[in-house]
Order: C-alpha cells, then sequence, then structure tokens
C-alpha cells in the first residue's frame, strides 16, 4: 500500500509542476514578495529600531515569517479543484485517498525551499552572515521546512473547510495575527505583558529563535522564559503538533467529499 502512496503521491506532484510550467508568473510573484517585505524592513524600518546589529536580528526572523507566506496559494488551489469536479474525478481513481493532498504539499514544499534559498542568497547580500558551522545551517533550514509543513497541512484542511476561493481569503486573514504577532521583528519584552506572552509561545517565535540560535545570530532580549529558553524544542514540537492534528483531519475532508 506504501508503494501505491509514493507512486501516486509522485504523479499528483507532477501535476503540480506542469501547472508552474503554465503559469511562471505566479512562481514569480511567490519568490519575490519575501524579498521585498525584507528589504522594506531591513532598510525602511531597521534605521528606526535603535538597534546596531538589527540586521542579524531580522532575517532569520523573515526567514521563519516567509514560512507562512503563499499559503492561500495552495489553499485556493485545494478549493479550485473542488470546485471545479478535478477531486471528485481523483477520488473515483483507484488511487491512495491521501495522494492527491500529499501530492499538492510537495509542489508546496518545493516553491517553499526555492522561496527560502533565494532569501537566503538576498540576505546575505545584504551583509547578514550565519557564524556556525554547516552542521548548524542545515538543521535550521530543516527547522524552517518543518514549520512551513506543519502550517500547510493546517491550510489545506482549512481551504477545504471554506470550500470556495472567495472564503479563502477570509480564511487566510489568520496567517497574519499569526505571522506578526512573534519575535520577528522585535522582541516579545518590547510588547504590553499579554501580547509578549503571546508572541513568546507562537511557533514562528519558536522557530526564529531557534533560527537565531543556529546561526548565531542575536537573540535580542526575551531571556528567562520557558519557552525562549527551551526554543530549539518548540521548534520542533510545535510543527509536529499541527501535523498531528491537521494531517488526519484533511485526509479525513477529502475522504468525506460527496459522501
Amino acid at each position: 500500500m506504501s508503494a501505491y502512496v509514493l507512486t501516486d503521491s509522485w504523479t499528483m506532484t507532477r501535476r503540480g509542476l506542469a501547472h508552474w510550467a503554465r503559469k511562471p508568473v505566479a512562481v514569480l510573484v511567490g519568490l519575490v514578495f519575501p524579498v521585498m517585505m525584507l528589504v522594506m524592513f531591513a532598510y525602511f524600518l531597521g534605521g528606526g529600531m535603535g538597534v546596531a546589529d538589527y540586521r542579524e536580528f531580522l532575517v532569520p526572523g523573515m526567514f521563519a515569517l516567509t514560512m507562512a507566506f503563499g499559503l492561500e496559494s495552495t489553499m485556493i488551489a485545494v478549493t479550485q479543484d473542488l470546485n471545479k469536479g478535478v477531486l471528485d474525478r481523483f477520488r473515483s481513481m483507484p488511487m491512495a485517498p491521501s495522494a492527491v493532498l500529499v501530492g499538492r504539499s510537495l509542489i508546496d514544499m518545493l516553491q517553499s525551499a526555492l522561496s527560502l534559498l533565494v532569501l537566503l542568497a538576498v540576505g546575505l547580500a545584504m551583509g547578514w552572515r550565519w557564524h556556525g558551522g554547516l552542521a548548524e545551517v542545515l538543521a535550521a533550514l530543516g527547522l524552517l521546512l518543518l514549520l512551513r509543513f506543519g502550517l500547510l497541512w493546517a491550510g489545506i484542511y482549512l481551504g477545504m473547510v471554506a470550500g470556495k476561493p472567495e472564503m479563502v481569503q477570509a480564511v487566510q486573514i489568520l496567517v497574519w495575527p499569526v505571522a506578526f504577532l512573534s519575535n520577528a521583528f522585535t522582541s516579545p519584552d518590547t510588547m504590553p505583558g499579554w501580547m509578549g506572552a503571546l508572541a513568546e509561545w507562537n511557533p514562528m517565535s519558536a522557530t526564529a529563535q531557534a533560527v537565531r540560535e543556529l546561526f548565531g545570530n542575536p537573540l535580542w532580549g526575551g531571556g528567562g522564559s520557558w519557552p525562549t529558553e527551551h526554543a530549539l524544542l518548540l521548534a520542533v514540537l510545535w510543527p509536529l503538533v499541527l501535523l498531528a492534528v491537521f494531517f488526519p483531519l484533511a485526509v479525513r475532508r477529502y475522504r468525506a467529499l460527496g459522501a
């Protein structure tokens, strides 16, 4: 059975790659948007932060924040397949129920990995540097993609719940509080107490903090709290929790379509 899942998932992945070839502009926009955000915060707003090494703090935070960007494109693609009857045709075929969703997730992860590499190159061009070894760099990139994978399955499930592309825009608004109520741009120490506590426990903050540690970049405050001291642990646990919750929910929702 596992062999069929892999084969069917790869077939769905190839379908997504064919869509890339037909819509290169959409892929390009997905790569450019995080770069624009990084440039804007580094050059337009960074000077007002009053921190000499703010760029060293910001770039890893932007890496984490980028893992939340673009989820709506996958959510919209799922709802479009749903409304065009494409998923119904797939469900009528002798294929693994999870293969369609796994294939869609692999396409998203390829896009996310490419976007992360582009952002990494731009960060280096801006003067940001990592100060650890190759193992730490690879571990940091792995944590970032793990966060994306967990958020992705939450997005796939919510996309199927939304049901229509226009409803995705309302659901996608949920991404922004999670993304910006974090330590991506500033330390939770600078926020009101209740807001700082929410920011410290945010999955985005855990990954950003862990990535900064692995890259050897400044942490800028937040010391002493449990989530800050155990950022590496939380950076692994949060995405696994998201996967444990939303992967089975998404597959179950897919199986129930048209029932």
